[in-house]
């Protein structure tokens, strides 16, 4: 399941926004607590009941800290957040009592972009947007060609409303970016500040892609070589992953290296997807809930990609689904794995949208490879440990690319 802040954020809104609770790697399944989010394909469906409420002994234990907070009310020197931030500000303080890192709160703005992370398609006017360090205003840069820059948005536009919103210095980039990224086909209204002058623009946004996989074949380093990386695992990845496939065996592929460097995680489903286009049968992983509730996932049926001879490459941002698929081929003598340790991010993460459009997520399971061996705070060590040297990072040589396809070279046929 799914950051970073950075004082001056760049953000492309045609292009795919990194949600900001996930920088160390996720993986998911979604679970829906409302019927207009049902669109969004969940693995699971739970119904809550009553979940609003506090019972008699929460209602008594919240005491306590509205007695503080008014408090603090009468006599705060300073600004007051508003309630919603309060409010949002308990909440977090709160699950970081349970000392996980992965049961975290998602404010809307940020939720908004991590569905769209996972979908890999959105909504958006095609423009570049980030934060100026100087009086923290957003500032446009439009994309060729883009219904933005057809409009008539030119670089450095100041972006001062969108729709009804008057933007603050106080916002941050993720949340404009989630107001002006909507429904496909729908128009925003966005008002710019230009020479002393406010224009107002009514721009229909338009679908934006973001693969999560790129391919090629490796002719000009080895013959038959083709090279598959997937950057994360989205909605799109397991279509993707079989599209590429068929696209490198109609050229002749017949080695296969798959690149899960820097790979986040994503969508449990989709790395169960892409693991199973390589094997035939057998286990993938195992997860563990509460109590010590066991539940197999089996290879799917259908794979492509069983026969082709295969290394994968990993280093230490590997994670979470990324690091389900490298156990899986690991374990079954599918392929050698090669690079650094993987992160070790092993649980499973439950995704509840609340009513305001933030949501919840909450750690309920342990994954296990098929050798029952964990990754949680362990990883999973490659075959082959490849550290790429500073020289090499700066000439540009891919050393453990390099290591894969010599390995794959010297595979018999």
């Amino acid at each position: 399941m799914r950051q970073v802040l950075k004082t001056a954020a760049i953000v492309l809104l045609c292009l795919l926004a990194v949600a900001a609770a996930f920088s160390a790697g996720f993986a998911t399944h979604m679970v829906l607590a409302e019927s207009r989010a049902a669109s969004h394909t969940p693995s699971q469906q739970i119904v809550l009941l009553d979940s609003t409420q506090p019972d008699e002994e929460e209602a008594g234990a919240f005491a306590v800290f509205w007695e503080a907070w008014h408090l603090v009310k009468q006599h705060f020197l300073g600004d007051l957040p508003a309630p919603q931030q309060v409010a949002y500000g308990a909440l977090k303080g709160a699950l970081q009592e349970l000392h996980d890192p992965y049961t975290i709160f998602v404010e809307p703005a940020n939720r908004e972009l991590e569905r769209d992370e996972h979908r890999g398609r959105f909504g958006g006017i095609g423009v570049w947007l980030y934060q100026r360090e100087t009086d923290r205003r957003f500032i446009l840069k439009p994309q060729p060609d883009g219904p933005a820059a057809n409009a008539g948005i030119l670089e450095g536009d100041v972006l001062v409303q969108v729709d009804d919103v008057m933007l603050s210095e106080t916002m941050t980039v993720d949340q404009v970016a989630a107001l002006v990224r909507g429904p496909v086909g729908t128009p925003v209204r966005i008002v710019v500040e230009r020479e002393g002058r406010r224009l107002s623009f009514t721009i229909t946004r338009q679908e934006y892609q973001t693969p999560s996989v790129e391919w090629r074949m490796l002719d000009d380093q080895a013959p038959h070589v083709g090279y598959l990386r997937i950057t994360m695992f989205t909605e799109r990845t397991g279509a993707e992953v079989q599209s590429a496939l068929q696209e490198m065996r109609a050229r002749g592929m017949e080695k296969l290296v798959l690149d899960l460097r820097d790979n986040p995680g994503g969508l449990l489903e989709s790395a169960l997807d892409v693991a199973s286009q390589f094997l035939r049968e057998g286990v993938l992983m195992y997860e563990v809930r509460r109590g010590g509730e066991e539940k197999s996932y089996p290879v799917r049926q259908g794979g492509t990609a069983g026969d082709i001879p295969m290394v994968v490459l990993v280093n230490g941002g590997t994670a979470s689904a990324a690091e389900i698929v490298a156990g899986a081929l690991h374990d079954h003598q599918r392929a050698q794995l090669m690079g650094e340790k993987t992160y070790g991010k092993g649980s499973v993460q439950l995704v509840f949208d609340l009513s305001d459009g933030s949501s919840i997520h909450i750690t309920v399971a342990r994954w296990l490879r098929p050798s029952r061996m964990p990754i949680d705070g362990t990883g999973i060590e490659p075959d082959r440990v490849i550290v790429p040297t500073e020289e090499q990072r700066q000439q540009g040589v891919d050393a453990l690319l390099n290591a894969g396809v010599a390995a794959l070279i010297a595979q018999a046929p």
